[in-house]
């Protein structure tokens, strides 16, 4: 979807348009394996010759994903030592970067221009803190990342104190009551242009472990075998606790996002959401319609086989 297509008639504005990356996406041509190895040579050990005899790694090894994504991190977006501890959530950098770019086109930004003062706030940064990073280096943005758990952030402030640019460009919020999402880290008076989010997706640790199965298979017919050999999955892509799961998984998670940004209407231009169970859209539309928006947006991602949906939604 390009600016233009965010810009569709009323009718047909909140249906989604299928496509590959955003055009701005830095990893539309795939991955450039041995400039990453030149580049971040603790790699290497992880690239291997696959099936199809294109070079790749595990992506069934959690060391190897991570050691992936601080490279991409290294070579496309200036971020130095990007690290996160055992069992945190490990993104997919494409698809994050996608997100990224496709809230500059909310916002209007112009092709080729940079907007510092832009604010984005980001709901559960996680350990990764992976959308504020990209947003302040792809785009010069000021960015605030929120989260419950202490430990995740703190890591973060390891990652911002090992590149200096980001000192003044990237803050960090506790959320000290899990009850709440905007309350207690949007500030009397303080405006942002658009928030982000990847909520927990699962309802249980089990529902969780049960789904990287799944995924674990998917990689394992990927690569030409009938199931992964595993009767314990790890989670590849890592998780811990409330950034894979919470009580009523993603559906409960976007009803509470979605009530709590009414109460923030006037401080938040933009309100967004990844939605990864396409049968939480349509409940998720119909809530922000009754809450009173002016504006709702789907926007379709697709990364290889994998497709995911944005919501967006404005009450200004």
């Amino acid at each position: 979807m390009t600016v233009n297509n965010l810009h569709r008639s009323e009718k047909d504005r909140t249906k989604p348009v299928r496509k590959g990356l955003h055009p701005k996406n830095r990893h539309n041509q795939g991955y450039d394996f041995p400039a990453l190895v030149k580049n971040h040579p603790a790699l290497a050990p992880h690239v291997k010759t696959n099936a199809y005899g294109e070079l790749s790694i595990d992506f069934a090894d959690p060391l190897a994903v991570k050691t992936l994504n601080a490279a991409l991190l290294n070579r496309y977006y200036n971020i130095a030592d990007w690290d996160i501890p055992e069992g945190a959530l490990c993104p997919p950098i494409p698809g994050r970067a996608d997100y990224i770019h496709y809230m500059a086109d909310l916002v209007g930004l112009e092709p080729g221009h940079e907007k510092p003062n832009i604010k984005l706030l980001d709901i559960g940064t996680g350990a990764n803190g992976i959308y504020p990073l990209l947003a302040c280096q792809i785009y010069g943005w000021q960015c605030v990342g929120s989260d419950i758990n202490l430990q995740s952030l703190e890591n973060i402030e390891t990652i911002i104190a090992n590149n200096p640019t980001l000192k003044d460009r990237f803050t960090l919020r506790m959320q000290h009551d899990k009850n709440h999402i905007f309350e207690g880290i949007i500030q009397a008076g303080e405006f942002f242009d658009v928030s982000v989010c990847n909520p927990p997706f699962h309802a249980s640790l089990d529902e969780a472990l049960k789904g990287s199965q799944r995924k674990l298979n998917n990689l394992a017919r990927s690569r030409g075998e009938q199931k992964a050999d595993t009767q314990s999955p790890t989670l590849n892509f890592g998780g811990m606790g409330a950034e894979l799961w919470c009580k009523g998984g993603e559906q409960l998670f976007l009803k509470k996002l979605i009530r709590e940004s009414q109460v923030y209407s006037t401080q938040c231009r933009w309100f967004s959401s990844l939605v990864s169970k396409a049968d939480n859209v349509k409940p998720a539309k119909k809530l922000i319609r009754k809450l009173g928006a002016a504006d709702i947006r789907e926007i379709e991602m697709k990364q290889g086989n994998k497709v995911t949906r944005i919501l967006a939604w404005t009450f200004i």
